[in-house]
């Protein structure tokens, strides 16, 4: 496994980290397990889970990891995994908004019917980010926003978020990842006006051969993709990255001392190489995007809640 970043010493720090049962974010529990964190793995299968806490503790003997169950295109299931962990009331030192999915065959809508895309990378986190602020604050948290180099260029639709009028998978992907983007400037802005103690930056992991674009059966790929497959082949010669390497810039925003509020990192040659901080893209600069943003969000989550 790459070494390339030194985790600081986690121990007695609750970490809660999306997407962590394979790929980018196997690597982050893994490493943050490693540095002594107390590790909770929020997943959509309990069987994957539990492989992903054996391989865990294959690596670090001594983890604290434990799974909690998480839909993320459900709000109800957001609201579940929030009433489990307040219910608990231990303040939480780390989140790592990372899991996500990408461009399904055709257009696909959450059980709270958003579009997929928008339900699960941007909505499911922001749900469960402002139903954690509790713990959040009490953790002084770092929260950590996995975005995607989709939000180098293109916009959110504002007009047609949920694309029911001219759908696009990948612009519709690009679109969810400016809005996580917009949405960890805002929680940092926010917070450092009204206090709150939380630090909010964002990430971006390059490119490296995950399950994003592999065969994901339960949203109707049944292969994986030619552009998995280029990944792959490109990664194994260096071109790429991989998820060892790829998972660096989200625990250095994460865990870095020298990490801070609304700032974003990425691997140094943009899809690939060691971590640091970077220059935020265009269609994440603007603050009154950002606003946006959050405004339209919360209307969102408040009518999925009520539904």
């Amino acid at each position: 496994m790459t070494r390339a970043l030194d985790i600081p010493d986690q121990t007695g720090t609750l970490a809660v980290v999306t997407g962590a049962t394979d790929g980018i974010g196997l690597v982050i529990a893994t490493r943050l397990a490693a540095a002594g964190a107390d590790l909770i793995l929020p997943a959509r299968s309990a069987e994957k889970g539990e492989r992903a806490v054996a391989r865990i503790r294959e690596a670090a003997p001594d983890a604290r990891v434990s799974v909690t169950t998480l839909d993320l295109s459900s709000l109800a299931s957001v609201r579940g995994i929030v009433a489990h962990l307040s219910s608990d009331g231990r303040p939480i030192g780390i989140l790592i908004n990372n899991a996500g999915v990408m461009r399904p065959p055709q257009r696909t809508e959450t059980t709270d019917g958003f579009e997929l895309q928008w339900g699960t990378n941007h909505l499911g986190h922001v749900a469960l980010t402002l139903g954690l602020l509790p713990l959040l604050r009490a953790g002084r948290a770092r929260v950590t926003h996995q975005t995607s180099i989709a939000a180098r260029s293109g916009s959110i639709p504002w007009d047609d978020i949920d694309g029911e009028r001219d759908y696009d998978a990948m612009r519709a992907y690009s679109a969810s990842k400016i809005a996580v983007g917009l949405f960890a400037r805002e929680l940092d802005a926010r917070s450092r006006a009204g206090n709150w103690g939380i630090s909010s930056n964002l990430s971006h992991p390059g490119v490296s051969p995950t399950n994003l674009l592999a065969a994901q059966p339960g949203m109707g790929r049944a292969r994986v993709t030619p552009e998995r497959r280029i990944i792959g082949a490109l990664s194994r010669i260096g071109v790429t990255g991989t998820p060892q390497s790829a998972a660096l810039p989200a625990l250095r925003a994460a865990t870095a001392t020298d990490a801070a509020g609304d700032e974003f990192y990425g691997p140094k040659r943009v899809v690939a190489g060691p971590p640091t901080r970077v220059d935020l893209w265009e269609p994440l600069r603007s603050m009154d995007d950002a606003r946006r943003v959050w405004e339209i969000s919360e209307a969102q989550i408040s009518v999925g809640a009520r539904e």
